[in-house]
This record gives C-alpha cells, sequence and structure tokens, in this order.
C-alpha cells in the first residue's frame, strides 16, 4: 500500500494511492438532465414557453437533481460550470433557406442575451429536412439570478418535429464541475 506523503502544501497528487471504503469530493459530473418539446410548434420565431417535458423514456439518463422549467425558464439546481447544449429538427414545407436556434442566458433573474446560435439551411433538393445545434457553457455563480431559455425561428412560419417519445427539439444540462 502506497504511503501518504504529505508536502508542505498538501498532497502529492502525482503519487499513486490505494483507497478502501468510499471516496469523496474527488469530482466529476453530479448533474445531467434531458428537456424536450411535445409538440409542434408554428413560428417565424419565438421562446419555447409550453409544451417542454424532462425526457422520460428510453432508458432516460437523469443524474441529481436536474433543472427545473417554468414558462421556459430553465433554473439550475446548484452552482457550476454547466454545459447547456441545445438541438433542433425541422420539418420545412417550403424552400426556405434558414433556421436557427438559441440559447439565451441571464445573470440577473431579468435581462436575457443571446449567448450561442446554431443555423442551418433547408431546401428541396435537402427535402426540406434541417437541423441545427449549439451549446455553450455557462459558470453559474447563483441559481437565483442565472438562468436559461431556449429560442427558435425560421425564416417563415414552419413546423417543428416533435416527439413525447425521442429527443427531437431538445436540450441537455451537464453540470461539468465546480464554479
Amino acid at each position: 500500500m502506497a504511503q501518504i506523503k504529505l508536502q508542505a502544501d498538501g498532497l502529492n497528487l502525482a503519487d499513486t494511492f490505494a483507497f478502501s471504503g468510499t471516496v469523496t469530493g474527488a469530482g466529476g459530473i453530479t448533474e445531467a438532465d434531458t428537456w424536450r418539446l411535445t409538440s409542434n410548434l408554428t413560428t417565424t420565431g419565438a421562446y419555447l414557453t409550453a409544451n417542454l417535458e424532462r425526457d422520460d423514456t428510453y432508458g432516460n439518463g437523469l443524474l441529481g437533481t436536474g433543472m427545473s422549467e417554468s414558462s421556459g425558464v430553465f433554473t439550475f439546481p446548484s452552482t457550476g460550470f454547466w454545459k447547456v447544449y441545445f438541438q433542433m429538427n425541422w420539418h420545412l414545407s417550403t424552400d426556405v433557406r434558414w433556421a436557427n436556434n438559441k440559447i439565451s442566458v441571464t445573470t440577473d433573474d431579468s435581462n436575457y442575451n443571446v449567448a450561442a446560435v446554431g443555423a442551418t439551411n433547408g431546401n428541396a433538393s435537402a427535402g426540406y429536412e434541417c437541423s441545427c445545434a449549439t451549446e455553450k457553457i455557462i459558470d453559474v455563480t447563483d441559481v437565483a439570478n442565472v438562468k436559461v431559455k431556449l429560442y427558435v425561428s425560421c425564416v417563415s412560419s414552419q413546423a417543428t418535429y416533435s416527439s413525447t417519445s425521442d429527443n427531437v427539439v431538445f436540450a441537455t444540462f451537464i453540470r461539468l464541475g465546480d464554479t
């Protein structure tokens, strides 16, 4: 068994340690959650404010407390660095040329700013199907003030795909570590 070598500034983490029992505080992902849109949305641009549900099918992977959502505002359960990934899949009924999705963030529970944008093109030769994704790493320093909203837009009013059993228009939230 390796001996613990104490140094003036703490443990030498380059050493190899053999542990017995439970090790806590060693880091790792402690939160992961996925939310999705459950009904088609027809819009030229709007925040997702309704018809959102936590992924609850096919081996869903909720880790930890998970996000809370109210009228499209997502609240983080704990501080830390969080990765937010947002993907949408559109079914376009005309040759519209573009669609995009956005992650908006507030740090004061009031003023939202676009923090990440995904964009795509759709046309007749592509079968009017398109998908785009965007992501943002957010430093959540205060769960009461740092929040996220999701936005979708298209050059003309189009319908998105949605599902109550598949992640078609969805966001994934993963806590990467301490702030």
